[in-house]
């Protein structure tokens, strides 16, 4: 019979509840919700030629009206700063001279704040040599720039011609088709793009857009399941455990953040400590696998990722429960989620 794996006597795992909370208490829980707080901060720059479309986006997503609209081009004279959710949205007036009046140098001054800029083209007015111009001028900010091509809705059956025909003209492969007006693509195309070009989006956008909630999480928890894969290969036993639960803490506080919950750093660690005092054994297994080398780790890999993933699952099922959830639905709702986690990572979905 094969004797069972012992681990290092130096290597001292939390093996119960009270041993995790102590372990959480250690970490720096005001510099973990600074970092996530600051997460809700970021801006999203939405500029454009002049009639493009971007004030009626602007209002899409805030829901209500905001920015002027109109059909007489430059209805928008200056910058437009509204608060949306936890950060700032930036309506911008158009690119080009309108009444002798180039408005350009207005609109750049509110790209300086902004994290990721959506450039707005007009489809019905067919890409121009302005707007080439105008993509490679803000793509020289060094910041993220994601085109996308408004008012397809008044194509017809023709709009994916002019698309192509847009993308080829512009070089950009990635253009967007949109509606502003009425809405298509912007949850399904665009707003998952800004978020994977600036993922800290992922926070501020899914706290102000409910709707794009369970999303924004996935983004979360599989970043935070991807990085605790990397830590779970540590080849010594037990020096990986604070690593994974500190990323573990700021995935719950960054779900909490989405769900717009004021949540106290000890109702974190309770939240965790409670999710994780259920697993303390299955953190035993992994440990005990990397006795076992290169295979070994690549289980207590897994098993890192399959238990992040999990773990998330559950604090979103907490927050949508209304934090109503006792230790033990939570605790056999991991359980459930981890198994079903680890097949599919057997199998290599995603």
């Amino acid at each position: 019979m094969a004797k069972a794996a012992v681990l290092p006597a130096a290597i001292r795992l939390p093996a119960t509840l009270a041993e995790i909370r102590r372990l959480f208490d250690a970490f720096d829980w005001t510099s973990m919700a600074h970092q996530v707080e600051e997460e809700t901060l970021t801006h999203v720059a939405i500029v454009g030629p002049v009639n493009s479309g971007k004030s009626t986006l602007f209002n899409f997503l805030k829901g209500h009206d905001i920015s002027p609209v109109g059909a007489v081009p430059g209805t928008t004279r200056t910058l437009l700063n509204e608060q949306w959710g936890p950060f700032t949205l930036v309506d911008t007036p158009g690119f080009g001279e309108v009444d002798g009046v180039d408005r350009a140098g207005t609109a750049l001054s509110g790209i300086d704040s902004a994290n990721v800029i959506v450039l707005v083209l007009d489809a019905g007015a067919g890409v121009r040599q302005t707007d080439f111009a105008l993509l490679h001028r803000l793509r020289a900010t060094n910041k993220p720039v994601i085109a996308v091509l408004n008012k397809i809705d008044l194509l017809g059956k023709e709009w994916g011609a002019v698309l192509e025909h847009a993308r080829t003209t512009l070089n950009e492969p990635n253009l967007i088709p949109i509606s502003a007006k009425k809405g298509t693509n912007i949850a399904e195309l665009l707003l998952p793009r800004v978020v994977d070009a600036h993922p800290a989006l992922a926070v501020s956008i899914g706290r102000a857009i409910p709707a794009y909630r369970r999303h924004a999480c996935v983004k979360v928890i599989r970043a935070a399941a991807a990085i605790n894969a990397v830590v779970g290969l540590e080849p010594v036993p037990g020096l990986d455990i604070p690593f994974l639960l500190a990323s573990q803490a700021r995935m719950v506080l960054r779900i909490a953040a989405i769900y717009g919950e004021p949540m106290s750093t000890q109702h974190a660690k309770e939240l965790i400590a409670t999710i994780a005092g259920g697993v303390a054994l299955r953190y035993l297994g992994q440990e005990g696998a990397k006795l076992l080398p290169a295979a070994g780790w690549v289980v207590a890999a897994g098993v890192a990722a399959a238990g992040t993933y999990a773990m998330g699952q559950v604090a979103v099922q907490y927050f949508e429960h209304n934090k109503t959830l006792t230790p033990e639905q939570m605790q056999a709702l991991y359980r459930r989620k981890r198994r079903r986690r680890e097949r599919e990572l057997a199998k290599g979905e995603e």
